[in-house]
């Protein structure tokens, strides 16, 4: 079943973005310009929101408030893959902060933004040519001496690393998926990162994937 999108972005680029997306098989069940009528749009279901960062600057001048994250309170249970005309370092990190799970540049081609919304919506981290770098910098570099851990949290994050979901993980290790999101935010405290691309760079750098 293919994933379901909703777009929120202005008029004219919402319509090309679902159009396109549509044409390479995308599920898209609506389009928003704004917050309010974003939010109306969300389910209960899994869904993938794919926002262009123009339509999000922070809502009414309070800092910290991004739409991102006004649309993941909504919908807890969605997914948020931002978009942009380039990848500028304050935008790109003020909506990965507050919880997209990726960004691809405008431009992206159909196909090849339509399997980003399909690998978002399976629980992985997406970044497009030049994202991965700046976010990755963003964090700093990973500790000298790597913190242990234990079995059943290294093959956490080796599954993790894989892009699987809370649910996929606790299928896989006979486990709920909130002890999973127990064990992974343990896991970030432990080692001291912020995010699941933080944890995946400690893991590469490390050896521990």
């Amino acid at each position: 079943m293919s994933a379901r999108v909703v777009v929120v972005a202005e008029a004219g680029v919402g319509e090309r973005i679902a159009t396109g997306l549509r044409a390479a098989g995308c599920d898209v069940r609506g389009r928003a310009g704004d917050a309010a009528a974003a939010v109306q749009l969300l389910t209960s279901d899994d869904v993938v929101v794919v926002l262009d960062l123009a339509a999000a600057d922070p809502l009414d001048g309070t800092e910290g408030l991004h739409l991102v994250g006004v649309l993941l309170d909504a919908a807890p249970t969605a997914h948020v893959l931002a978009v942009g005309e380039t990848v500028e370092y304050q935008p790109v990190l003020a909506a990965l902060r507050a919880g997209a799970s990726g960004f691809l540049r405008r431009d992206t081609g159909w196909t090849e933004l339509a399997d980003a919304v399909t690998r978002v919506a399976a629980g992985e981290v997406v970044f497009g040519p030049g994202v991965a770098d700046l976010v990755l910098d963003s964090y700093g570099t990973a500790a000298a001496d790597p913190v242990p851990l234990t079995e059943r949290e290294l093959d956490i994050v080796r599954l993790v690393v894989d892009g699987l979901t809370a649910r996929q993980i606790g299928v896989r290790l006979v486990l709920s998926p909130r002890t999973v999101e127990n064990h992974v935010q343990r896991i970030l405290r432990k080692l001291d990162v912020v995010g699941r691309a933080a944890l995946v760079r400690y893991a590469i750098e490390n050896g521990l994937a």
